[in-house]
């Protein structure tokens, strides 16, 4: 009882803090381009970072036109995702008590489906059969550390629920893992079955590809975090911790499924974000911008070694591709 009072007491100050930075960014004109409505058809769809009105809203810009005025929704969001149709918007409820949910909306902002979480928004993705994954810190609020505890959970809108993917068996290296330290996070689906995903526990990380049917979780590569599959699913992308650094350090690393061939791409500012892919020769991610509590931007990355991060979309975070 006295450890989930400290949880849910961490949980409720970081939601305050994220409250007050929220209200000091979200008042005055815009920091960046705006129109009133979300585009339709292909789109990038992100969270809004541009001080001013319309802060933390959903915004969208066309896939042709990335650089353009941004639309902006009308619900506000921590963590945002497109994907057939639909839109995963999981947020922070600030009040008292503070709260948390995602809001499954379609591709207009209008609200289908809603459900609560168990704590901080941090990661979600949509299968193309509309399924939707979803990652909360239940304690802690950053990967950095061991002192973090996630649930995953798959569900559609249509009632199917596969539940938290914490219950899944795990085969790590051939051998059942049942350590009550593990974590799962970070589902990226590769078919209407299939699905990638980080594992975690004794201080290790793991890329494991996931069966919904046989709600299995199996090892493929060790030291990987938040994997994203390239639109024609022949490679995953991912976090990779840096060894040898005192300060945690990410880079990326790009898995090739057929060969198993790492292509690794070192990264002067650590990377904590999941990868989304703008075409099968461009990545993108959110970096937070320095010096600017609050604002980010979304980067690309080709897929190669020595690449190095382009600034792709100003005052931007959480971006999905919508095709």
């Amino acid at each position: 009882m006295a450890v989930a009072a400290i949880a849910l007491g961490g949980s409720v100050i970081y939601a305050l803090q994220a409250y007050q930075r929220y209200q000091d960014r979200s008042s005055g004109v815009s920091a960046a381009s705006v129109t009133e409505q979300l585009p339709s058809g292909s789109r990038i769809v992100f969270r809004n970072t541009a001080s001013g009105e319309g802060y933390g809203k959903i915004a969208a810009v066309p896939l042709d036109d990335p650089h353009g005025p941004r639309g902006l929704g009308d619900v506000a969001c921590d963590r945002v995702y497109a994907a057939e149709g639909l839109v995963s918007c999981m947020r922070i409820i600030r009040g008292r008590p503070t709260t948390f949910e995602t809001q499954i909306l379609d591709s207009a902002g209008r609200q289908i489906q809603v459900w609560s979480l168990p704590g901080i928004p941090s990661r979600t993705r949509i299968s193309n059969d509309g399924l939707v994954a979803t990652t909360a810190f239940v304690t802690g609020h950053s990967y950095a550390t061991n002192s973090f505890s996630t649930e995953t959970t798959i569900r559609g809108t249509d009632g199917r629920d596969y539940g938290n993917l914490e219950n899944f068996r795990m085969l790590i290296n051939g051998s059942e893992l049942t350590a009550v330290d593990r974590n799962v996070w970070g589902v990226t689906f590769a078919s209407d079955d299939a699905f990638f995903a980080t594992v975690a526990s004794g201080g290790k990380t793991w890329l494991v590809s996931g069966s919904l049917q046989d709600k299995t979780l199996t090892s493929v590569v060790e030291n990987a975090e938040c994997p994203s599959i390239s639109p024609d699913g022949t490679r995953v992308a991912f976090k990779k911790r840096r060894a040898g650094v005192g300060a945690v350090h990410w880079d990326i690393a790009v898995l090739d499924l057929a060969s198993g061939d790492e292509t690794q791409i070192p990264l002067e500012r650590s990377m904590d974000d999941q990868i989304e892919w703008l075409d099968n020769d461009t990545m993108l991610f959110g970096e937070p911008r320095e010096g600017a509590v609050g604002d980010s931007d979304i980067l690309s990355l080709s897929p190669v070694a020595n690449a190095k991060p382009r600034l792709f979309i100003e005052h931007a975070w959480s971006p999905s591709v919508e095709r």
